[in-house]
């Protein structure tokens, strides 16, 4: 099956260079542009003295995240040098199978690339050369690319889409500034870094205009994408971007194309001619904004007069926009992929990520091609200044664990288990050794049948490079049960530690309280609930007691704020569209999340647990304690502990949760603010194993009572149907 008819979810680094040709589609355009006439631009280049070269010895091999007819793309890591141990993604090329034009385009992107340094544009970092091959060493971007966001995960708001716009708008100034028309500008080339924020790549289609008037006379792009000027071939300059700019900004604000007819031929025809069905439920701002980017007159496009971006940013849309906090990466991006370890490949096609990373040699290209590609290698000034950065249903295998492992690979061909950690309702967790490497890591294995792990993994993956989340290292799946690798928490839980330890004081209670505190306030900000936040989920990755190594686990229960049809939501879409049930519901979790962490300041300061007194009380005696809201706060520790301590407990476990402190209100609560002012005296503490029985029996009676429904999964919305027909591909003359 030719490659370009399948749908993929791999990155578009290189698109153009990685995809067959449809026969069907390109055999009538090919015939509008000649190999012979495509004319060479030989741009020579030179390595600077003290900058480092690099070649294909230098770059382990990890993964193969796309390949095609023209050659691969891998994900490696850097072995020598002074970024050794840096992840790219290594662009390979094979110059014998390059046409003419293809050969000119892949200079053009090597050097449209080494001339470009912009925060919201993809990085070449070295370009070099062998006989038979090119290489592009670029940024290896984990996020992903928009359209499978828009397409499978999340709901925007217009406010959500303008952050993208914005950041697009400087990346198309700067390559505008360049004098460089980028001319395919579409969901699958705006890639996503891990924080969320964008990065355009696939310069294989930009050009430099090189005539006297600015223009470019190619016929290329994306049909739907395409400015009337394009379809026309009248000659087209910087211009035609922005109309591109105004199709994705229709489609993202809509979930629909403005210009799509039955065929391509239809689609142009729409283009040149058709009035632009405006939806009147986006604001009059985004209507304003989209009525001035689709002039088919490009002079009169917003963006093409003297003053440029200015104009677009001038534009009453994005009047919210502080565009220098924006270029600084300053400001919040209103979704963070989930990526799990520097090296994870979630985001491409498990076809390729499965395959044996290998990088044969390449036949040596005919003669005159060597001329062509003189010039080519390159090592960007950065990487000399720059520090390294070290960085289910049962027989049903987990899509991550397939891009991870594929069909075959079975956790006990990496790792060998060890003893019980612990034991749960529906997994156990156990000691693991890697084979390989014999380090040690906490293994949790989940059984399929009694629970679903996604929800668990995803959290994780989004989530858990934050420093007080226990981090995901690895994920298996033989069918029945699922292995989540882990960190190993050699510090064991907090609670336990706390109890035995020689000294502890109300200051050192409030440094504990406000590092959780603030983990989940980090985790409520983001829709995350834990649901499940009793001490023994809460531990020490070492033997040390800093407040700094606490690591929140178990995301058995959690969930993430979803809309009805399963796809998440940015925070501007939870405040402004989501029913007040659900913001009920998902404040009531929070809410019983912050009482969790309220009986464990209670714990902590008391020396014994508020609601029961032992591992022998009953559950309907607990629960009957809890409903009252009455527990002692004199006697004791608490003749000795401040009335600031005593009032955030009795407001952390207030019996209305509505009136309950959020994550938030905690932190700003005195006690938390002015802690090193507290008394640092010992606090006495009853035995152990009695606190902990008491503790655990009151998790048994709140746990009691079932779970709430499962939710649809993301796939049955009708957007993520829509878009997941087909992706549309770029046209290339």
């Amino acid at each position: 099956m030719d490659l370009s008819m399948k749908k993929f979810t791999v990155r578009r680094f290189f698109s153009v260079y990685l995809r067959k040709k449809s026969r069907s589609k390109s055999s009538s355009l090919s015939r509008l542009e000649e190999e012979g006439t495509v004319k060479e631009i030989d741009i020579s280049h030179h390595v600077k003295e003290g900058f480092e070269k690099a070649d294909p010895s230098q770059f382990e091999l990890l993964k193969v995240l796309g390949q095609g007819s023209y050659g691969k793309v891998f994900l490696v890591r850097k072995t020598k040098g002074s970024d050794a141990g840096q992840l790219y993604a290594m662009k390979v090329l094979k110059k014998a199978t390059l046409k003419v034009r293809d050969r000119v385009r892949s200079k053009m992107e090597r050097d449209i690339l080494a001339e470009v340094n912009h925060p919201f544009i993809v990085k070449l970092h070295y370009a070099f050369q062998t006989e038979g091959k090119l290489y592009l060493i670029l940024d290896f971007l984990r996020g992903g690319d928009l359209f499978s966001r828009l397409s499978k995960e999340v709901m925007f708001t217009e406010e959500d889409v303008k952050f993208y716009l914005a950041e697009l708008a400087l990346a198309l100034d700067h390559l505008h500034g360049l004098g460089i028309i980028y001319r395919d500008l579409k969901p699958e080339n705006i890639l996503l870094d891990e924080e969320g924020h964008i990065k355009i790549t696939d310069f294989g289609l930009s050009k430099e205009a090189i005539d006297h008037d600015k223009r470019a006379y190619s016929f290329c792009g994306t049909i739907e994408y395409m400015a009337p000027e394009v379809v026309n071939r009248r000659g087209h300059t910087q211009s035609a971007d922005w109309w591109s700019f105004g199709v994705l900004m229709f489609e993202m604000l809509t979930g629909s194309l403005p210009f799509q007819g039955k065929d391509r031929k239809e689609t142009m025809a729409l283009i040149l001619k058709a009035k632009l069905g405006m939806p009147q439920f986006l604001s009059m701002e985004a209507q304003s904004l989209l009525r001035a980017l689709f002039k088919r007159n490009p002079c009169n496009r917003l963006g093409a007069g003297i003053d440029g971006v200015e104009e677009i940013k001038r534009h009453p849309f994005f009047v919210t926009i502080d565009w220098n906090k924006l270029y600084r990466k300053e400001i919040k991006p209103p979704f963070k992929p989930a990526v799990g370890r520097p090296e994870d490949t979630f985001h491409f096609d498990p076809e390729f990520t499965a395959r044996t990373p290998t990088d044969s040699p390449g036949v040596p290209p005919s003669a005159n091609a060597h001329h062509l590609f003189r010039g080519f290698s390159f090592v960007a000034s950065s990487l000399v200044q720059e520090p390294s950065q070290q960085d289910l249903h049962k027989a049903t295998v987990h899509p991550i664990v397939q891009q991870l492992h594929g069909n075959n690979i079975h956790f006990t061909d990496g790792y060998e288990i060890k003893e019980d950690i612990g034991v749960g309702s529906y997994s156990v967790c156990k000691r693991c050794v890697h084979k390989a490497t014999e380090a040690e890591y906490a293994v949790k294995i989940i059984d399929k049948s009694k629970r679903d792990p996604s929800e668990e993994i995803e959290i994780l993956l989004r989530y858990g490079q934050h420093p007080n989340i226990i981090t995901l290292k690895d994920v298996y799946d033989d069918g029945k049960f699922v292995y989540l690798v882990m960190e190993l928490m050699r510090g064991g839980e907090l609670l336990d530690r706390i109890l035995r330890q020689r000294c502890f004081s109300e200051r050192e209670a409030s440094d504990v309280l406000c590092t959780i505190t603030k983990t989940m306030d980090y985790l409520h900000s983001q829709g995350v609930v834990h649901r499940d936040l009793k001490p023994s989920n809460i531990l020490y990755m070492d033997e040390s007691g800093n407040p700094e190594s606490i690591r929140i686990c178990d995301f058995g229960f959690a969930k993430q704020l979803r809309a009805e049809n399963g796809l998440l939501m940015t925070p501007c879409y939870t405040a402004n569209f989501v029913a007040p049930e659900v913001l009920k519901r998902q404040g009531y979790d929070a809410a019983c999340d912050i009482w969790s962490l309220g009986t464990l300041l209670y714990t902590m300061l008391a020396g014994f647990t508020p609601f029961a007194n032992g591992p022998d009380d009953t559950p309907e005696e607990i629960l009957a304690r809890i409903g009252s809201g009455k527990y002692a706060l004199s006697g004791g520790n608490w003749d000795s502990i401040s009335d600031a301590a005593k009032d955030v407990v009795s407001k952390m476990l207030h019996v209305d949760p509505h009136q309950r402190l959020t994550a938030v209100q905690v932190l700003k609560h005195p006690w938390i603010v002015n802690r090193e002012y507290l008394s640092q005296n010992q606090l006495s503490r009853q035995d152990v194993h009695l606190v902990k029985g008491a503790m655990a029996a009151t998790y048994f009676a709140l746990n009691r009572t079932p779970q709430a429904p499962r939710l649809e999964p993301v796939l049955s919305s009708s957007l993520a149907q829509r878009r997941g027909m087909k992706r549309l591909t770029s046209t290339r003359l």
